[in-house]
């Protein structure tokens, strides 16, 4: 049994995998070491991996190396990947794009890749048909977008996205939403298609939290991969050991 435990912006998810299976995930607005011990005493673990992109996860990897006598991976930019990385500067790059990459070239290997990320921010990355991480772009995600609206104005309300926004907004949150929501579509779609015109047979993969507002309303096929960071930790995570 795998523990995959990713420290995001906001949350904490913390999955068991066994083999490449998925059985277990839960979300925590916080996590730490004191919870270690719930999954350490119930489950069978060989091994875990923590991926963090803000705070310092050194204190949970020291307690299961100590404590849990385990063997605990701690992601970053010198932890050996299944593809190479061509990326000026791969200490800054996000540890949720690395894993993403990692389970969209396990899936799709020998193909070019586009992997959208609808979190946070809004990530576009590529993966070509060598196996080589190439970058991409990142831009502002829906949260932030209703954020700068309502902290940089004086009168615009402070919204949170709803389904179904109309392109012609009736009222000011109307305009919002379909500012935000529509404008996001249809930002993501052109993205899509100037990828699909540098890159031969590219596979467009989409995931992120904010995943409900795009998926099926894009021009451009996806195939929809929810879970596919936590995916991608596991498959680095048993690369590592592996070798």
């Amino acid at each position: 049994m795998n523990l995959v435990i990713d420290i995001g912006n906001t949350l904490t998810k913390v999955a068991l995998f066994e083999n490449e299976a998925l059985i277990h995930l839960h979300t925590y607005p916080v996590f730490n070491a004191a919870d270690l011990p719930f999954y350490y005493k119930k489950h069978r673990i060989k091994k875990a991996i923590i991926s963090s992109v803000g705070a310092n996860p050194e204190k949970i990897v020291n307690h299961i190396r100590e404590n849990e006598e385990g063997r605990a991976l701690m992601l970053d930019h010198q932890t050996p990947l299944p593809f190479k990385v061509d990326y000026k500067t791969p200490e800054t790059l996000g540890k949720d794009r690395l894993a993403a990459a990692a389970a969209a070239f396990h899936e799709f290997p020998g193909q070019n890749i586009l992997v959208v990320d609808a979190g946070s921010c809004i990530t576009y990355d590529v993966l070509t048909k060598d196996g080589t991480f190439q970058g991409g772009a990142i831009s502002p995600g829906i949260r932030m977008r209703y954020n700068a609206m309502h902290t940089f104005t004086q009168k615009l309300p402070q919204l949170k996205p709803e389904e179904g926004a109309e392109i012609t907004g009736k009222s000011t949150a109307e305009c919002m939403h379909s500012g935000v929501l529509n404008a996001a579509v249809c930002e993501t779609d052109g993205m899509i298609e100037k990828y699909l015109q540098r890159y031969d047979n590219l596979q467009v993969i989409m995931t992120g939290g904010d995943l409900i507002y795009f998926d099926k309303k894009l021009k451009n096929n996806i195939f929809a991969r929810p879970k596919i960071v936590l995916k991608g930790l596991n498959i680095i995570l048993e690369n590592y050991f592996e070798n």
